[in-house]
């Protein structure tokens, strides 16, 4: 039954594709209204599919798609609907901070071996810095390439909504990596200060008796698993919060600004999908990573943070995902949330392309060591900004701000950000995911995530 629902739901697409042709043509009248209900029977068609299959990963795409459709019939009644997106995106942020404190602690302090931790913190670096580097290349060719920002003209009117930026200098950054206060960085959202306090108090807890030491590490054990739980509860109204924040999206911001920057959209989502199949596929395949396993357990985070663009949201459910293939928790817990401050890749391949495309925007013709300039300046202001809203923009503004060049392209990207957040977050998760991997790979865990029997969830069942 659910395989009819399915095909059902493709048909109907296919009709509205080919009924839009023709109008397009002028082959045949048919009014906007029709199209909608057409497209809203598919939608139905495919919520029943959902309902067949039982799995999150179809209620969350349906949830995408539906929201999308809701935002574009009625973006008055869409807007308010973000509330449903903010309120799933606090239940999210709520669990990360006590769930990486138990799963570093428990993961360091449970083996005390602490060489591991050291040994896995360099690798980690190496790897983080490696990626992010072709990431920017492969953004400045693809924008080079396209020339997406040749000939476009600031509209009138512009919405030039405050952005606040300052460059981030190298001393900023070693410094916001350690907290001053743990509370402060949990309430922030300071992912790498909430991952180093946990880690310097996993080693102490290490150093210290084993009478002493039974009683925090039972707590730690406990918490870990309760927040696991905990995310089990919580991803149950996913699709809910999916579907809110692609209609107040959608809503929000209409199709038409799509138009004048259609072709920049197009320049990032190809540079990303060229990204994810020629860096982070030969990766899995040199790795030995079973890839069907792997994207299976991947798919879910991946919409997660595509739908809310939010790489928090699913930072919980990713761990979740790694460990059930056999990645150890101490890996997934002290690798997945460094590189979600360290290893940007989405952010890092727009950067380049938002830099490249203000130049063109602006009639800049840079030199090599220009451009050599631009992209060291951004693998360094890039880091260390987790938890920062619009990081990625703002990242481009403060390097804007210190080469001097005019700031009116910037608005510009200002008004699709959000669509362009959306492809880069994915990446980003995706790319930490693959990262995850490749530290266990090298940490010799290469036989669990190998072998180990694939992991059933009860969110599987909504």
């Amino acid at each position: 039954m659910k395989l009819k629902f399915l095909i059902g739901a493709g048909v109907i697409v296919l009709v509205v594709a080919a009924l839009s042709g023709c109008t397009h043509f002028g082959w045949i009248v048919l009014a906007g209204p029709w199209f909608a209900i057409l497209r809203w029977i598919a939608i139905i068609l495919f919520a029943g599919y959902a309902l067949e299959r039982r799995s999150l990963t179809v209620w969350i795409f349906l949830g995408i798609v539906a929201g999308a459709e809701f935002g574009y019939d009625w973006p008055g009644a869409a807007v308010p609907l973000q509330v449903l997106g903010t309120i799933f995106l606090r239940l999210i942020k709520v669990i990360i901070a006590p769930l990486l404190f138990g799963t570093l602690v428990v993961g360091i302090a449970g083996h005390a071996d602490l060489r591991k931790v050291g040994r896995m913190g360099l690798k980690a670096v190496v790897y983080f810095e490696i990626v992010s580097t072709i990431a920017l290349v492969i953004g400045f060719a693809a924008i080079s390439i396209t020339r997406a920002g040749a000939g476009v003209h600031l509209p009138s009117g512009v919405n030039t909504e405050n952005i606040s930026a300052a460059p981030h200098l190298i001393s900023e950054l070693l410094t916001n990596i350690f907290p001053e206060n743990i509370a402060k960085s949990v309430a922030e959202g300071q992912i790498l200060q909430v991952v180093v306090f946990s880690v310097l108090f996993g080693v102490a807890l290490a150093m210290v008796p084993e009478p002493k030491r039974r009683p925090l590490l039972t707590f730690a054990e406990g918490l870990s698993e309760t927040m696991f739980k905990f995310t089990n509860i919580v991803m149950l109204a996913a699709p809910i919060g999916v579907f809110g924040a692609m209609a107040y999206t959608v809503g929000r911001m209409g199709m038409g600004v799509l138009l004048p920057l259609l072709k920049l959209l197009l320049t990032m989502y190809g540079a990303l999908v060229v990204f994810a199949v020629c860096v982070l596929l030969p990766i899995c395949v040199a790795l030995g990573v079973p890839l069907r396993r792997f994207l299976k357990a991947v798919v879910e985070p991946v919409t997660i943070a595509f739908a809310t663009s939010s790489s928090e949201a699913a930072l919980p459910r990713a761990m979740e995902q790694m460990e059930s293939l056999g990645v150890a928790r101490e890996t997934v817990a002290f690798v997945l949330p460094t590189g979600y401050t360290l290893n940007l890749d989405g952010s890092s391949l727009y950067q380049s392309i938002a830099l490249v495309f203000v130049a063109q925007a602006a009639g800049i013709h840079m030199s090599a060591g220009q451009t050599l300039v631009m992209l060291l300046t951004l693998l360094i202001t890039s880091k260390g900004t987790a938890g920062v809203a619009r990081a990625s923009l703002v990242i481009v503004l403060a390097v804007v701000t210190s080469f001097h060049w005019p700031m009116e392209p910037v608005f510009l990207l200002f008004g699709i950000d959000q669509l362009m957040d959306m492809g880069r977050t994915a990446i980003n998760v995706l790319g930490n995911c693959v990262a995850t991997m490749a530290i266990a790979r090298w940490e010799g865990e290469t036989v669990p995530f190998l072998h180990s029997v694939p992991h059933s969830s009860s969110y599987d069942r909504p």
